[in-house]
């Protein structure tokens, strides 16, 4: 086992895991930092007010650390000379600021990580000339008129062409407790240049909220016996080690307070003369009469700063080094850095190693390589009391009462405090997002299997779930429904990490079927509102996908959607196949799975049946051979919501294959069932299986054992299919489109109420204002749904085999896992450097496309142009879009090898299938 492995392995897990990229990159513009009546994050504490206003649940900062519980933060702050504020974290537009909802300014990458941030390597790139505030802003108000124009970029500003600093920062773990700290800083630009750099420690303040609570301290230290330098002493908070910064002898050193600078902000006078703006405004201010006089230049305090002031010359490069560690170990011997350094970085190659990687080309590697660090860096610590944020602190001014009905007034019982993954640090910083959780926990299993699955049992624990079963969305709005993907992403991460470590985790998966029995409740109750088996769930994570917000349908309507059933078919396959896996060892779980394989064939049956016959009333489309949404009148009409879209293609994905033997009465309970269940529902059970025709004793066909369980017939598959790979509709040169190519020349036009609607496609950004602006699900690709799609091929494949192909115009047929492996290719060449040289989703960047300083950084974005691969949305939004990793170590594991079918291998009860 290699060394890396061996920390989050062993018996020391906790201490390598103690400190770690935990910082947020924005905590200003949260739901939990606001205390408005109207609910406004993003204008209650904008980034103007960031450098100014202590926060109350977070820090945010610069490819910084902190400790497991954010007590102790490290990061860095900068100053080019020219700018109007200390760059101290990184700068976007609100939601109503940008053209496209919000969107973050900057331009930074992970380069490299490891789990237990051992080896943490990154770079941010800022400009020499005057950072835009103020043009960002105001061309994108402008471009505001123009739905489908462009967003305008730091890059469009043409800040960059003036050269700009390349700072690099990296991590390496000595020991528990002890991080050595490399700041590599390049001159990219054409002349000599100076930086202020300022390497910051600070205290979150934990004391302002309640009078009488311990204050911790930040104090110029003596140093160690023939040291020489600086040297910080950080003590006094509960439960962390009195630590010590090191580093060369500052030009200065600067103290503050992380308090709020109520002069600035209110017009009250403040808590400190030193407030947590006291070293912005020394820096940004030389000339200021009285600046002296309004920065600390000796502690106690809780914030403090070394000062370097570098001159470099063009292209060329200062290395500053310095240590964060517990006071008791100041005094050890240390090995020369670079050594440390060498050693972990070593690690790091040994660790990515052992991923089933020898097939790959390079360029894979290099993508999987940086995805899974952006895993690790978006990491953060993320607190949130909802009681006490509903109610207000002691000593500070109550929230304003509509609080107490507004936004999460519902999940009072909701707290955390804990270390997340959520999508991304910026653009989407608000802890986790249910669904984006799920999907990324594949990725987080490569990484460390231990982690990924105390995320899926943490997000669905007592202080997060509501009483009434439903698991938390996001914090934006705990209240809203995502796809419930919790039983499936269990389900992966389980076989996952049984294949890695050759020993099933029984009792995480026991736990999460039990959660999840109270999770499937809720839905059946909830959703289900007519009992009909045809679920709402609303807008389900595919925000504008349809042609009105089916989250806000008018009074009297109600809308029976495809992709919400097939949602529930799936988890229901995933409830039963977790039954029977416990059912291995514990025989009564059998009953258990019975009754989701009885959920599945009812939620079949409505999905594939609903109506009574009105073919307005059924989901089925038999003339188009598609799915869609069926909209119920106040009058009692019905109509489908003929949108070819990804909800079309969803039923696809409750797909899996079963050991015949299970069906044999004499196998046990579920057999037993099973048979009598056959002899009174023939017809339905047959729109799930495949039966032989032999009147009253019908039995089950199977191919070599194996039965196949299916939402979607074989026969409707290829229907479906030959719709989702044509160019002209959903098949795009990188992945599958959100929504049919054939919208652009027919755009879809309904009337709701007294609302009249359009739908048409468009392959980039959303060109209305739905649901901020910036997540459009009318045409770009999309990863998450891409990936679902290609194993619910393989799991189709892996019964069907070779004699079921698919005809492609101008191609051999193909079989399901070719098809499979050929959307893989597609997903992955996204990021891939083609022919050219250039990555599809860079599109027309050409800094991004050529300069050697930038083109080998990748940026992982929320989704993706659907006729170019062109990146969009967030830019760092790692998260799901890191499946792309699962994606090439399956494709590097499977390259010339033919998939393990049925046909050929028939696995026993309890082993694993091939698209496991």
């Amino acid at each position: 086992m290699d060394a890396e492995r061996q920390r989050i392995g062993g018996t020391d897990r906790q201490r390598w895991l103690a400190w770690g990229p935990y910082l947020s990159e924005r905590q200003w513009g949260t739901v939990r930092e606001d205390y408005s009546a109207s609910g406004d994050a993003w204008n209650y504490l904008p980034h103007d007010h960031a450098r100014s206003r202590a926060y109350r649940w977070g820090e945010d900062g610069i490819l910084g650390i902190c400790d497991d519980q954010q007590r102790l933060c490290f990061a860095l702050a900068l100053w080019n000379g020219k700018d109007p504020i200390l760059k101290e974290r990184y700068f976007g537009l609100t939601n109503a600021e940008g053209n496209h909802g919000e969107d973050v300014k900057e331009y930074w990458f992970y380069e490299d990580a490891t789990p237990s941030a051992s080896y943490l390597r990154g770079v941010y790139k800022y400009p020499q000339a005057a950072f835009p505030y103020s043009d960002l802003v105001a061309e994108n108000a402008r471009r505001q008129q123009w739905p489908s124009s462009f967003e305008y970029e730091l890059m469009d500003t043409g800040v960059f062409d003036q050269g700009h600093w390349d700072v690099r920062v990296e991590y390496a773990k000595r020991a528990p407790g002890d991080t050595l700290i490399r700041l590599e800083i390049t001159n990219r630009g054409p002349a000599a240049a100076q930086l202020c750099l300022l390497p910051t420690l600070w205290w979150r303040n934990t004391w302002s909220w309640e009078p009488g609570s311990e204050k911790p301290q930040i104090v110029q230290g003596s140093l160690p016996a023939g040291g020489s330098g600086v040297r910080l002493q950080a003590s006094g908070a509960s439960g962390l080690p009195s630590m010590s910064l090191l580093g060369p002898q500052p030009d200065e050193l600067l103290f503050a307070d992380n308090e709020s600078n109520a002069e600035r902000l209110w017009g009250a006078q403040s808590t400190t003369p030193y407030p947590k703006d006291a070293i912005n405004d020394y820096i940004v201010n030389p000339s200021g009469a009285d600046r002296s006089a309004k920065i600390a230049r000796s502690g106690p305090r809780t914030k403090a700063s070394l000062v370097y002031r570098l001159q470099l010359a063009p292209g060329e490069t200062r290395v500053l080094e310095l240590r964060l560690v517990e006071d008791s170990l100041v005094t050890q011997q240390t090995p020369a850095s670079g050594q440390v350094f060498a050693a972990r970085k070593q690690e790091a190659d040994a660790f990515y190693a052992q991923l089933p990687l020898d097939q790959a080309p390079d360029s894979h590697k290099q993508i999987l390589r940086q995805a899974l660090a952006g895993m690790v860096w978006s990491k953060q610590y993320y607190r949130y009391c909802v009681s006490a944020w509903l109610d207000g602190d002691p000593g500070q001014p109550p929230p304003p009462a509509e609080r107490q009905q507004g936004r999460n007034a519902k999940w009072r019982h909701f707290f955390a405090s804990d270390v997340l993954s959520p999508p991304d640090g910026w653009e989407y910083p608000w802890g986790f997002a249910n669904w984006d959780l799920c999907l990324q926990a594949l990725p987080l299993t490569l990484l460390d299997p231990q982690f990924a699955k105390e995320q899926l049992q943490l997000i669905a624990r007592d202080w997060y779930v509501n009483p009434n079963g439903q698991l938390p969305a996001y914090e934006w709005a705990f209240d809203d429904v995502n796809p419930p993907l919790h039983a499936w992403a269990a389900w992966r991460v389980y076989n996952m990490d049984a294949k890695m470590s050759g020993k099933p985790d029984r009792a995480f998966l026991q736990e999460i079927f039990q959660r999840s029995l109270v999770y499937f409740t809720w839905w059946t109750n909830r959703k289900d509102p007519g009992g009909d088996n045809l679920f709402s769930g609303g807008f389900l994570g595919l925000d504008n996908i349809g042609p009105f917000d089916r989250n806000r349908l008018p009074p009297g309507y109600q809308l029976f959607q495809s992709d919400a059933t097939s949602w529930m078919g799936l988890f229901s396959l995933m409830m039963l196949r977790m039954a029977l896996e416990l059912a291995q060892t514990e025989p009564a779980y059998h009953e258990l799975a019975f009754k989701f394989f009885q959920n599945f064939v009812l939620i079949a049956d409505a999905l594939n049946s609903f109506g009574d016959g009105t073919p307005e009333a059924q989901l089925w489309d038999e003339q188009d051979r598609f799915f869609y949404d069926v909209l119920e009148h106040p009058d009692g009409r019905t109509e489908r919501v003929k949108v070819r879209s990804l909800v079309g293609l969803l039923p696809l994905l409750a797909v899996d294959s079963f050991p015949a033997e299970l069906l044999d009465p004499d196998s046990g309970a579920f057999g037993e069932r099973f048979q009598a269940f056959l002899k009174t529902h023939r017809a339905v059970i047959s729109q799930v299986v495949d039966l032989t025709d032999a009147g009253p004793s019908a039995k089950v066909n199977t191919t070599a054992g194996r039965v196949l369980l299916y939402l979607v017939s074989p026969e409707r598959a290829k229907s479906l299919l030959a719709r989702m790979l044509d160019p002209n509709e959903f098949l795009g040169p990188y992945g599958i489109r959100s929504l049919s190519r054939y919208h652009e020349q027919n755009p879809y036009y309904m009337q709701l109420a007294d609302q009249s609607f359009e739908l048409r496609y468009a392959p980039a950004e959303s060109v209305t204002r739905d649901f901020g602006g910036n997540s459009n699900w009318r045409g770009p690709v999309w990863f998450p749904i891409n990936y679902l799609l290609i194993e619910a091929l393989q799991r189709y494949d892996y019964v069907l085999g070779e004699d079921f192909r698919l005809e492609r115009p101008g191609q051999t047929p193909q079989t399901l896992w070719q098809v499979a492996s050929e959307l893989s290719q597609r997903l992955i060449a996204t990021f891939e450097p083609g022919a050219d040289g250039r990555r599809p989703c860079y599109g027309g960047v050409t800094r991004l496309q050529e300069d050697p300083s930038w083109k080998d950084n990748i940026l992982f974005f929320e989704y993706f142009h659907g006729d170019n691969g062109a990146g969009l949305g967030a830019s760092h939004q790692t998260g799901w879009t890191s499946l792309v990793a699962k994606l090439i170590t399956q494709q590097a594991s499977w390259q010339g090898r033919e998939p393990l079918r049925a046909a050929s291998d028939a696995p026993a009860s309890g082993q694993r299938a091939a698209a496991e």
